[in-house]
């Protein structure tokens, strides 16, 4: 953190922000916190709630319904929080391209946008627009999650509050024990674990094992992640309840749950929001069968693009569909929910096929009424008739991704006999973490590994816990493999004919009841 925390002045204007930030602590303003319903928006929300309430102002907050409200500002829930005494509102994770929205509040309050997203144009006419891909910024920062972008915001705020002399007479918050909603934001926002990125989910997952906020120590207790947090647990323990709240429930849940100091409620909070997930989960098994036959009778088919839609799929999980679908067939997909002739959804790309710069240009063509996005994931809607003329567009724009084989190819860092993946080296990669996108963590090989016993394991029966052994036999391995319904690999793990196999995967130490062992995480397999 010493060496790679920037001056936050490097991003464009974050002075101005600052100083308005300052002007409203030091005059008790009610200040507006307009966030968003994933993880990156509940945790900026909750950076910025908690810091300002700190600071001693009153702030009321609004997360907007991702099925009533959609995405961003909008002037109803703008002209509530004026309403309710905001004379500074502050917009998380959202607002960059929000202009005619923005100036439903002008001249009743200013607006400071914190985000992330990426912008066409010039920024909107407001107090400030702090956004690393901005295009006027040069700060080379484009890789922060809005959380992270808070963070630096904050960091400047008391940097001000500081010169003032504003805190003769009172403590300075501890902005270090903000660090586990930037890391948790980071991993769930995909953002490269590199560089800053790696500083802050470095030191915010030390934070989030002291369990000193209590929202995230009760998520963790009902996700019943017991070891020490990696930025695993963040992506698949936490990041999934977390989201599932905005996708099928209240929006604000994540908020509540991130901002509440009271024991007995997180954990209220956390039970709800792990009962909502496992909705979640149910809502996307119902469809995920009839959207990926539909994918396959497309890849068959030849279509570069995979576009699947179905009458009343629920839009806040076609997103999590979409992305089955690309992992499955190696292609842009995207999938909507049709309701009163109207079609809402979302899609997901791979590595090389710009999927947000085509959705762009459809709804720049006139084919969508709304549409945007990155590279590898994009939000849009349109009149259901027009769906087949969108899916031509992308299958014209992203021809390219006809020439992608069917499956993704795997990049393994080396291979290893059984008898070598020990704990010693499982120790000595995890000092490569924390892993994720930009720092994947590395593939190995085990070769020529003998399946002794294998398994259904969990209460669905969609693990596979197998145990393995080296030709020459030797010490058994433990080894996982998640999300195991019927295919090749799950009938190749689980046959009794005991050949042998080269298993590509992940190693890792696992503690259990004091004890350390070596535990090997399968990706794929090949016959040996």
């Amino acid at each position: 953190m010493r060496a790679l925390l920037p001056d936050p002045s490097v991003l464009a204007d974050m002075d101005a922000a600052a100083d308005r930030l300052a002007h409203a602590v030091r005059h008790g303003e009610t200040i507006g916190v307009f966030g968003d319903y994933d993880v990156d928006g509940a945790a900026s929300s909750a950076l910025m709630i908690g810091l300002l309430r700190g600071l001693g102002c009153p702030v009321v907050y609004h997360v907007p319904d991702r099925l009533t409200e959609g995405y961003g500002p909008n002037g109803p829930a703008l002209r509530a929080l004026v309403g309710q005494g905001a004379r500074l509102i502050v917009c998380v994770d959202c607002g960059t391209a929000a202009a005619d929205a923005l100036a439903v509040v002008h001249n009743q309050a200013d607006v400071i946008v914190l985000d992330h997203h990426k912008i066409e144009g010039a920024p909107p006419p407001i107090r400030a627009t702090v956004n690393p891909n901005r295009l006027d910024d040069s700060s080379g920062l484009g890789n922060l999650c809005a959380a992270a972008v808070a963070f630096l915001t904050a960091v400047a705020t008391l940097r001000t509050l500081r010169r003032q002399g504003f805190f003769q007479t009172r403590p300075e918050p501890d902005l270090l024990g903000l660090l586990d909603l930037v890391a948790l934001a980071t991993v769930c926002d995909v953002m490269p674990l590199t560089g800053l990125n790696r500083a802050f989910v470095t030191q915010g997952l030390k934070v989030m094992a002291r369990r000193a906020r209590p929202g995230i120590a009760a998520l963790l207790d009902v996700a019943q992640a017991k070891d020490r947090p990696t930025a695993f647990t963040c992506g698949f323990a936490l990041g999934p309840r977390i989201n599932a709240a905005g996708r099928i429930s209240e929006a604000d849940l994540g908020v509540r749950l991130l901002l509440c100091d009271d024991e007995l409620e997180a954990r209220s909070l956390a039970a709800t929001l792990d009962a909502v997930n496992r909705q979640r989960q149910e809502v996307e098994l119902s469809m995920l069968e009839t959207a990926m036959a539909e994918a396959q009778r497309q890849s068959e088919a030849g279509h570069p693009t995979l576009l699947v839609a179905g009458a009343d799929w629920h839009p806040g999980v076609v997103g999590i569909v979409a992305g089955r679908i690309k992992e499955r067939f190696n292609r842009p997909a995207c999938v909507a929910g049709i309701a009163a002739g109207f079609a809402k959804g979302s899609g997901r790309s791979v590595t090389g096929i710009d999927l947000g710069a085509a959705v762009i240009a459809a709804r720049q063509a006139g084919i969508l009424s709304t549409g945007g996005g990155h590279a590898m994931a994009a939000g849009f809607s349109l009149p259901s008739e027009r769906l087949s003329a969108f899916h031509i567009f992308l299958n014209e724009r992203l021809a390219a991704a006809s020439e992608l084989p069917g499956a993704a190819d795997l990049a393994v860092e080396g291979a290893l006999a059984v008898q070598g993946a020990t704990v010693e080296l499982a120790r000595h990669l995890e000092r490569l973490a924390p892993f994720g996108a930009g720092n994947d963590e590395p593939t190995l090989v085990l070769q020529r590994a003998r399946v002794v016993r294998a398994d259904r394991v969990g209460k669905e029966g969609n693990t596979i816990r197998a145990f393995v052994e080296g030709e020459g036999g030797g010490p058994r391995l433990k080894a996982m493999l998640f999300r195991a319904r019927d295919g090749a690999l799950t009938d190749a793990l689980l046959s009794r004919e005991g050949l042998p196999l080269h298993l590509a995967g992940t190693l890792r130490a696992e503690e259990w009841n004091g004890s350390v062992t070596p535990g090997f995480f399968i990706s794929d397999a090949a016959m040996a």
